[in-house]
């Protein structure tokens, strides 16, 4: 059973960047097709980024596209989402998810793996 766990959420104003991150434990990434999400209280789950298993493949939200950038190191098991540009509208709580699949998908009813989520708030 892979079990993730996602660091690296905080306090940023504005403009500023984060990075978060995404390790897997009782697992190998290297077999699943990652992907972040995020939610804010009152509002469905949305699709941010997600990567295919080799990494070669990559789909972003149109709300982050030019500013964030999936990337994965199968080596170390961790997938991390490096957000530039931060805007107060992308204030949310921060899922991992893991799928076993070569493919990349946005569709969150195809993961099978969930971490609990890190909290990211972006201030004007």
């Amino acid at each position: 059973q892979v079990q993730l766990v996602e660091s690296g959420g905080g306090l940023v104003q504005a403009g500023g960047s984060l990075r978060v991150s995404c390790t897997a434990s009782g697992g190998t990434i290297s077999t699943l097709a990652m992907a972040w999400f995020r939610q804010v209280p009152g509002k469905e789950r949305e699709s941010v980024a997600a990567i295919s298993r080799s990494g070669v493949n990559t789909i972003y939200a149109d709300s982050v596209k030019g500013r964030f950038t999936i990337s994965r190191d199968n080596a170390k098991n961790t997938v991390y989402l490096q957000m530039n540009s931060l805007k107060p509208e992308d204030t949310a709580v921060y899922y991992c998810a893991a799928r076993l699949s070569i493919f990349v998908s946005v569709n969150l009813q195809l993961y099978n793996y969930w971490g609990q989520g890190t909290q990211v708030t972006v201030s004007s």
